[in-house]
């Protein structure tokens, strides 16, 4: 397995991050309903989502983020080959971006982009589409992603 893989995997994890720390500043903003520019005085911001929904995005994509850079970092002890660690890297990357990519069109979309049609929370539009595709499909790869690491991790002896 090669050390340029785990390097752009951890790549992916902190821009993940960072995507991370930039709903956080939402985060802050949905529950200030603005920002304190000067001490004392907060500037008034409008701003789309809901608080629990900005929670999400935060903690959500930070989670996502860690689970990258994790599983980079463990691949060379699992001794997967080559191809072995590019396909988990795949799954695991392209996770974390299907699910920050979900965490902000929830935000976007009155239905959370739960599903393709509207639910109870609200009508669908092309951003609940955008964002619950690619975390529907990424759902599927991940968990055979770690049917593969369980098994790798209990073959070594």
């Amino acid at each position: 397995m090669s050390s340029s893989l785990q390097a752009r995997m951890i790549g992916h994890g902190a821009l993940i991050m960072l995507v991370a720390f930039g709903a956080g500043v939402g985060l802050l903003i949905s529950l200030l309903g603005g920002l304190e520019l000067i001490p004392g005085s907060i500037t008034p911001i409008d701003i789309f989502g809901t608080t629990d929904a900005w929670v999400r995005a935060h903690l959500g994509g930070m989670l996502n983020a860690i689970l990258v850079i994790v599983i980079a970092l463990a691949l060379p002890v699992l001794d997967f080959g080559e191809r072995g660690a590019r396909t988990v890297g795949f799954m695991l990357v392209g996770t974390g971006w299907a699910n920050t990519l979900f965490y902000w069109a929830a935000l976007l979309s009155s239905n959370r982009a739960l599903t393709f049609g509207a639910n109870r929370h609200g009508d669908s539009n092309w951003i609940a589409w955008i964002g619950l595709a690619p975390a529907l499909l990424f759902t599927v790869l991940i968990i055979i992603a770690f049917v593969i690491i369980a098994r790798r991790a209990f073959a070594r002896r």
